[in-house]
């Protein structure tokens, strides 16, 4: 058997964190495969919501919710809110404020056929976001981060993300990092758990 990949790594973080009852975030709703996930984690009595700039994703992500309807009763809540994950904070509920178990985000470009893979996360809006995520976790709570540096744009996002997260407190957060290190441009994730 060979090491997990990095989305399956993520999860496994996620899973081994999350509680049933508990709040999620999808920073990047993208397909939904993230948002599904973290619904079946907090089960009914949890929530998520996700966060994307497309519409295209939002409705991907519902088609892939909608064929998992015969397992609704066992997920959470689902709101996915058309808007810039950077705006997380003021978009979730006050009672959200050091209150949620995992924030998902998987970086890049929307990957569906004939989607605009022009269409990237930013690295201004990936940062401010990371800071508005730190600050919704509650103690213990993780953040997942799979970044993507072969495509345009997306090795500066990586080394902001990596700079951003490298210098946050030990008191504050604790940071890793799961890598391939032959391969540069192959994707990568960070995980920081708030203390």
């Amino acid at each position: 058997m060979g090491f997990l990949s990095v989305l399956s790594c993520a999860h496994q973080w996620i899973s081994s964190r999350l509680q049933p009852g508990d709040l999620a975030i999808d920073a990047t709703v993208g397909t939904g495969a993230d948002t599904l996930f973290l619904a079946q984690k907090v089960g009914k009595r949890g929530q998520v919501i996700g966060f994307d700039i497309q519409s295209e994703a939002l409705t991907l992500a519902q088609a892939r919710i909608r064929k998992q309807e015969e397992d609704s009763t066992k997920m959470g809540s689902i709101s996915l809110l058309q808007l810039s994950h950077d705006r997380m904070a003021e978009a979730v509920p006050e009672s959200w404020q050091n209150a949620v178990g995992a924030v998902m985000f998987n970086l890049g470009y929307l990957p569906s056929e004939g989607a605009d893979a022009s269409i990237i996360t930013l690295t201004d809006s990936t940062l401010a976001a990371l800071e508005a995520a730190l600050g919704l976790l509650k103690p213990r709570g993780i953040i997942t981060v799979v970044l993507y540096p072969g495509h345009k744009g997306g090795s500066q996002e990586a080394e902001a993300v990596l700079e951003w997260a490298s210098a946050l407190p030990v008191e504050q957060a604790q940071v890793v990092m799961y890598r391939q290190l032959q391969r540069e441009a192959s994707p990568f994730l960070i995980g920081i758990e708030k203390k």
